[in-house]
């Protein structure tokens, strides 16, 4: 596609003051492939023994950056920063997410905490609405070298465009399913890009993987034609349900050959999860987990 005709697909209402299509006709094209980054080691609830195991066979694969969740406990969480570093060590990246837990102020001391295990960013410390808040946490953390990472729970280009001019975030998450589409995502990309922000979409749900890789490759050939700071999410379960499954090796995307989004779905996962017939669902009525209509 050539680039007029890209940029002619972008809604450029109320982003004028922030892009105008004279700068999004400055993306270039560039070659292609995408690291990603896991968090298998870091959820909540893992055991000593556990958290190793899951590091080490992350590292087997190839893996270099990974990511924990945090914000229940702070000693726990030092505890559980403790352990991954001591087997992914400081050469590796290391970032943490704590799902919108905290308040301003909490989320500054708490990450004041955690600085010593040189976290790359902290993900949603607050609300995902709280433009100036995420600001706030950023002001206080970025000398301490960690980013502020948020956006997956944005919902228009208008947001992000608030989030970018003040400065809120470091990395900006985009969610491919949440956003009105790709031409409202492209937008985003290229306001990124202007602002010098990399992208580094969220993923690891049904099919977000297979869907975002599409994605991100094309910021890197047709928008931002970097790899620095730009990393892609990766959880390693449900692709047995997808016909095309992302593939990763040595902890990067490989780039799909197949057509389209790669977002297909098996038949068979289809007619054994369609409610309330499927027999997956079938098998939890029996078990009682749920109750029949």
């Amino acid at each position: 596609m050539e680039p007029e005709k890209l940029v002619s697909t972008i809604d450029f209402r109320y982003l004028s003051d922030v892009l105008t299509k004279e700068e999004a006709l400055e993306a270039e094209l560039l070659a292609n492939g995408y690291p990603a980054y896991i968090t298998s080691a870091g959820w909540l609830g893992y055991d000593e023994d556990k958290i190793r195991q899951r590091c080490k066979e992350a590292l087997a694969k190839g893996f270099t950056r990974f990511k924990m969740k945090v914000g229940v406990s702070l000693e726990d969480d030092k505890r559980r920063s403790r352990l991954i570093r001591d087997e992914i060590g400081y050469d590796n990246l290391l970032m943490m997410d704590a799902n919108q837990c905290w308040d301003v102020q909490k989320a500054i001391d708490w990450m004041k905490e955690l600085a010593i295990f040189k976290p790359l960013w902290i993900e949603e410390p607050t609300s995902p609405d709280d433009v100036l808040g995420h600001a706030q946490i950023a002001k206080a953390l970025n000398p301490l070298g960690i980013g502020v990472a948020t956006g997956e729970h944005c919902q228009n280009r208008v947001v992000f465009k608030q989030f970018l001019q003040a400065n809120a975030l470091q990395y900006c998450q985009i969610d491919c399913c949440r956003l009105g589409g790709v031409n409202e995502i492209v937008a985003v990309y290229i306001m990124a890009a202007k602002f010098g922000v990399p992208v580094c979409p969220h993923a690891g749900g049904v099919g977000l993987c297979e869907h975002v890789q599409h994605l991100s490759i094309f910021d890197y050939i047709c928008v931002s034609g970097s790899l620095e700071n730009r990393y892609l999410e990766y959880a390693e379960h449900l692709h047995e349900h997808m016909t095309y499954p992302a593939t990763v090796k040595k902890g990067y995307y490989l780039v799909p050959k197949d057509l389209g989004h790669s977002t297909e779905m098996q038949e068979d996962s289809l007619r054994d999860h369609e409610y309330p017939n499927g027999p997956v669902w079938q098998k939890l009525f029996d078990e009682g987990t749920f109750q029949r209509e």
